[in-house]
């Protein structure tokens, strides 16, 4: 396949993700301005990060005057989760998506593009990832801008209703993987029961949103590593 087409079919890929995060953003642009950033430094924010939990805990954290440590170790834990997805994810990467490719390309991980580019049937190309996470970049800082000079003139039980298309978006791309494969649902279903007993069992109750993340993902994965281990190509030539 040409450089050109798989641009192209990395960025069609994209569009159902930048429209949820636009609407997504629209929502922390509003929450900016809201605590006292001016429009352009509420769109900066969204320019050099990619990451709806951060950037709202950061906002909150700023508008409370915290320290730099507390921002710090908040976006650490809230946004670890990603070092385990660029983990995963190169194990599924060409042999010309090099380190510098991911180092710069690994900006644009989120939780959608990881879902997307790990249900690829075949290798990811950093041209492929490149397109891909095009307009979801540019959704994500055009909503922040249009959420942050706008917001205050929309009804706000619209606005927090356009949070929840994210939370529909991601569903949507979980969905066709658990339906073909049986042990998918089950790692899902763990990581949801793990997620319940952080959140209702009051031992845990001190844990933060990202730390709760962290170990449902960790945990899951490791199950599903061990229970269901993925075959090497040269296992499954055996097996066939």
């Amino acid at each position: 396949m040409s450089r050109g087409k798989e641009y192209m079919e990395g960025f069609r890929n994209g569009i159902p993700i930048a429209l949820g995060y636009y609407f997504v953003s629209f929502t922390f642009g509003i929450v900016g301005s809201k605590n006292g950033l001016l429009w352009w430094e509420t769109v900066l924010i969204s320019m050099t990060n990619l990451t709806s939990a951060g950037q709202f805990a950061g906002v909150l954290i700023i508008a409370a005057q915290g320290s730099y440590l507390e921002m710090a170790v908040s976006q650490f834990v809230i946004n670890l989760r990603y070092s385990l997805m660029g983990i995963s994810l190169s194990q599924n990467t060409d042999e010309n998506f090099g380190t510098g490719s991911r180092a710069v390309l690994g900006f644009g991980i989120t939780d959608e593009i990881f879902g997307v580019a790990a249900n690829r049937k075949k290798p990811v190309s950093r041209i492929f990832f490149l397109g891909l996470m095009t307009l979801p970049y540019f959704g994500w800082t055009l909503g922040t801008l249009m959420g942050a000079v706008l917001g205050d003139i929309m009804n706000e039980s619209l606005s927090d209703a356009m949070g929840l298309a994210i939370y529909g978006m991601f569903i949507a791309i979980i969905v066709p993987k658990v339906k073909q494969e049986r042990h998918t649902l089950l790692i899902v279903l763990l990581a949801v029961a793990i997620s319940c007993l952080l959140y209702y069992v009051p031992w845990f109750s001190s844990l933060s949103g990202g730390y709760a993340a962290v170990i449902c993902a960790v945990a899951a994965s490791l199950a599903g590593a061990f229970f269901f281990p993925v075959k090497s190509p040269e296992e499954q030539e055996a097996a066939a």
